[in-house]
């Protein structure tokens, strides 16, 4: 899997979306649930609005200082006996990662969940390389088993399915004979999982945060199978975008704790870890740990009008908030990055030719950026993005004229004045029942899934209303 989950056009992966009832149940329930939980676990800790603040402020320092902390993360990862390698693309950062366990000789692989992973395709750089690959998140695991079925969420990424379907997948593939219990399901795959990690010979991470001056990375997780894989196999290969690093674990105490709270609505999952190079005289931990940064695109947004996408710490946090996702879902958005950030960031990775319809997949509504823990102002860049499409001349021929001409109708009083009158008229062959069944290009991605009124007659406009007040009363 790379960036790109599906290929299908916008339109066909919305309309799978909108008619799947079980998966926009799935989504509501989770966003609401999540919702409450995160605003309760905020609440406790005290001042949000000053921790958001710290948050941004930290990594904004980070950002405007990106050369200085990796350079010296990698002095200190090279100092401990680690090695560090700066991946300029995903094929780099996904070859570096295959010649090492090549060199080893290594067949048995399992990996914890990470999102740069699926960016830069690596699952399928290794499993075409001959080896065993096993996800050992759970949901992960789900997925994998279920024909690789691309995540739905940044946090949560088989939300789609339900444990039937899971009970399903399990009995199908790993022979599962015991009922529908998530108890039963979650302790099976755990007696799956830990024979694995026994024989694994590489341990895959992604990397919440690089700590510049420990020479270390940190890992949050709830299951504990991303300190499994880091700690049993022999060799730990941890990858992480280039710009997800802090100064020292003062920084990172305070991101994590908006992380967790922002991803989870929990004060601190089970597991924050720290780890790095094992040093001299350790009796256990991998004997070599690499640290792949990867860059893929991510140099060119630095500095950019969209360089405070790079603030993201990948809470999914605006994912829980979004109208839009609620609906359609994450496998809508035909990348493994969903939701508003995901609109903002998937066409600065992948472009616009792949994804330039995301940026419209919204609202605008600005509920992810009320939330977003590190403050990303999310709807002004979709706006950016919008504005981008518009002048590099993406959009249709038939919906820049429609845009002119309506942009001309707004524009003046007199002319939309006009309009109105004849707007009921008009409308009456596009109507049925008091509502528009059909129209131009404009208005049917609306009207496909909402209710658009008839306009009303001139007679009885809110216009004709205020100025027969306005007569009344003498004004």
């Amino acid at each position: 899997m790379s960036l790109q989950t599906d290929k299908r056009d916008f339109s066909e992966r919305t309309t799978d979306g909108l008619g799947d009832s079980f998966m926009r149940n799935a989504v509501g329930s989770a966003q609401d649930s999540l919702k409450t939980r995160r605003l309760s676990a905020a609440t406790a800790l005290g001042d949000w609005e000053q921790w958001r603040t710290a948050g941004q402020q930290i990594r904004q320092h980070t950002l405007q200082n990106l050369d200085y902390y990796l350079e010296q993360l990698a002095g200190n990862i090279e100092k401990k006996g680690g090695h560090i390698y700066f991946a300029a693309t995903k094929e780099e950062a996904s070859s570096y990662i295959r010649d090492v366990i090549v060199q080893k000789q290594a067949k048995k692989i399992v990996k914890s969940k990470s999102m740069v992973t699926e960016e830069i395709d690596l699952n399928h750089v290794l499993i075409e390389a001959g080896c065993e690959l096993i996800e050992t998140d759970l949901g992960e695991y789900i997925l994998q088993m279920d024909d690789w079925d691309p995540p739905s969420h940044i946090v949560a990424p088989a939300l789609h399915k339900d444990r039937r379907q899971i009970q399903r997948v399990f009995a199908e593939k790993l022979g599962y004979t015991d009922d529908e219990s998530p108890e039963k399901l979650a302790r099976f795959a755990r007696k799956v999982l830990r024979q694995k990690f026994l024989e694994a010979e590489v341990g895959i991470t992604g990397c919440n945060f690089a700590v510049a001056n420990l020479g270390a990375i940190n890992l949050v997780t709830n299951e504990g199978n991303g300190d499994l894989t880091a700690a049993i196999p022999k060799t730990h290969i941890a990858v992480m975008g280039m710009e997800r690093i802090v100064p020292t674990l003062a920084e990172m105490e305070v991101l994590d704790n908006l992380l967790c709270r922002s991803a989870v609505g929990q004060k601190l999952t089970s597991y924050i870890t720290v780890m790095g190079p094992s040093a001299a005289g350790d009796t256990d931990g991998p004997e070599e740990f690499h640290l792949v940064v990867v860059d893929n695109g991510r140099s060119d947004i630095l500095g950019s009008e969209f360089n405070e996408a790079l603030q993201c710490i990948r809470c999914g946090a605006c994912l829980n908030v979004c109208p839009v996702y609620r609906h359609i879902g994450g496998h809508a958005y035909g990348s493994i990055y969903p939701g508003p950030i995901g609109a903002v960031i998937t066409p600065l990775l992948g472009g616009y030719d792949d994804f330039k319809e995301l940026p419209f997949a919204s609202s605008l509504c600005a509920a992810c950026t009320d939330v977003c823990p590190v403050r990303i102002p999310l709807h002004e860049q979709l706006i950016r993005h919008r504005q981008n499409i518009v002048k590099e001349n993406r959009t249709g021929s038939m919906e820049r004229f429609q845009m002119k001409a309506v942009g001309r109708l707004l524009s003046s009083p007199a002319l939309f004045g006009k309009t109105l009158r004849f707007a009921h008229p008009a409308s009456r062959l596009m109507s049925k029942h008091g509502r528009i069944v059909r129209g131009p290009e404009l208005i049917r991605g609306w009207i496909g899934s909402r209710d658009l009124s008839q306009p009303v007659k001139q007679q009885d406009s809110f216009r004709a209303w205020l100025d027969k007040r306005k007569g009344e009363s003498g004004q």
